[in-house]
């Protein structure tokens, strides 16, 4: 009979899941499958509304990464108008990002995933939290508060608030920075900078602790897809699109973000409401790729900050050329938190940044637009038809997590092949799949927008179809 397992704490994803791992006569699996089981709806509801509320709209898809949408949204926006925004406005914005990169990278580094990596994968699991965290490891612990607290600190310097700010806009920004809160910035970057080169060395100290789970945590051959700035560089804002193969073979380059659609495709699947983007002329699944920070490092040539590009150049060295275990998220993401910071730093002094020229007005010049920019998580597009007065028509909403999608299935199959033979989820391996689809920092709110409790629920399948055992978060 079916067995329910109830574990506290409540798990450390973001949004709500169901795993089912299939098994053959002997106990031994033969599938695995990653449900996201809410459905989506913003793409459905901002039909009918003016491409100017787009923005705001938008950035209520998600509480954890409101700029990542804002920003894209704006995007599209500025390419439904025709218009170059300002060089100031540009400069604001790629501010905003780096603010939002360092603390989005905070909270799934410190808060979601350092429990694991650092009190252990079978730690007691009502310790296994960030309470338990600040107990064994306060230093520690304080620096991520304060890492993803800088972070925020500049996105409420730019946009008058830390969550959902009204600031991007069609064809620009709504404010610049103060003389103030340069000052402000300037003051904090030091203890920014210490705090993620501390937890740079602290990870890399653990790495050979894991080397099970550096093997067995989406370890696979994939395509990696990202911008990238005309010169190759690492880029969260702007450039184009490339895409590497598993060995670092550039596959297509200087893909132009507009259009997707010729290079990217999108399938579904009867069990899960989150689509499964592929890389088109590879059909699916065969054109599996994954993005965000593991692929952005993956698909850059170098990173434009000396801090940074030596951490890249030891990645590289770590994962000997192209890091394919997505169990390197973990390591990629405390690299782009160095380099958001060092990127910050160059920028301050840019006259720019105190401009009141910010926007950019005009009318309604085109009736299709697409906004393409890094996201924490990874390459987010949104997608917008309009009629001649402004209305949206259609809505297309390319989610990071929903890219990820193909690898993260592929992960969980994986680590359950590994660990489970039988028919029981020990709590242990209960954890281990949940940390190898957290290794992605999936946002389901993102890709799904979902709305009220948020559980994980594995479920063993036996071969008849019969539940054998099932655990809930």
């Amino acid at each position: 009979m079916a067995q329910r397992i109830v574990i506290d704490p409540v798990t450390r994803l973001e949004g709500h899941a169901k795993i089912t791992i299939h098994l053959d006569e002997a106990g031994e699996v033969t599938d695995a499958r990653f449900h996201v089981t809410e459905f989506r709806g913003f793409e459905h509801f901002c039909v009918g509304r003016p491409l100017a509320e787009m923005a705001g709209i938008t950035a209520r898809i998600c509480g954890i990464c409101p700029v990542s949408h804002l920003l894209a949204s704006a995007k599209a926006a500025d390419n439904i108008l025709a218009v170059s925004i300002p060089p100031a406005a540009e400069k604001l914005r790629r501010m905003m990002n780096l603010a939002q990169i360092i603390q989005s990278h905070a909270l799934s580094f410190f808060h979601l995933s350092a429990p694991d990596l650092l009190l252990g994968m079978e730690s007691e699991p009502t310790q296994r939290n960030l309470f338990g965290l600040i107990a064994a490891e306060p230093e520690l612990a304080r620096g991520g508060i304060r890492l993803r607290q800088f972070g925020q600190e500049i996105i409420e310097l730019l946009g008058g608030r830390k969550i959902h700010p009204a600031w991007a806009a069609p064809g620009g920004v709504r404010a610049s920075l103060t003389p103030e809160g340069r000052n402000h910035i300037r003051a904090r970057l030091p203890e920014a900078r210490t705090i993620s080169l501390d937890a740079l060395h602290r990870f890399k100290g653990l790495l050979e602790t894991f080397q099970a789970e550096v093997q067995t945590f989406g370890n696979f051959p994939t395509m990696f897809m990202g911008l990238v700035a005309p010169d190759g560089a690492w880029e969260h804002y702007g450039g184009r699109l490339r895409f590497v193969d598993s060995v670092g073979n550039i596959v297509a380059d200087r893909l132009d973000p507009n259009r997707y659609g010729e290079f990217i495709a999108e399938a579904v699947e009867p069990w899960s409401f989150l689509k499964f983007p592929y890389y088109r002329p590879l059909g699916y699944p065969g054109g599996n790729y994954r993005v965000g920070p593991l692929a952005r490092l993956n698909v850059c040539s170098h990173i434009d900050s000396p801090l940074a590009e030596q951490e890249l150049h030891a990645f590289r060295d770590w994962g000997n050329g192209t890091v394919n275990s997505s169990f390197g998220y973990h390591y990629a993401r405390l690299i782009e938190i160095l380099a958001a910071i060092e990127h910050i730093e160059q920028m301050l002094d840019d006259p720019d940044l105190l401009s009141d020229h910010l926007r950019a007005r005009a009318g309604i010049n085109r009736t299709e637009g697409v906004g393409v920019s890094e996201a924490p998580r990874g390459t987010l597009f949104h997608h917008y038809e309009v009629d001649d007065d402004g209305m949206v028509l259609k809505v297309n909403l390319l989610i990071a997590t929903g890219q990820n999608n193909l690898a993260m299935n592929r992960t969980v199959a994986q680590i359950a092949r590994h660990y489970i033979h039988g028919p029981h989820i020990p709590e242990g391996l209960l954890n281990r799949v949940e940390a190898g689809v957290r290794a992605f920092d999936p946002c389901l709110s993102c890709s799904t927008h979902a709305v009220g409790a948020m559980p994980l629920e594995v479920a063993l399948i036996g071969p008849d179809g019969t539940v054998l055992d099932k655990a809930i978060r």
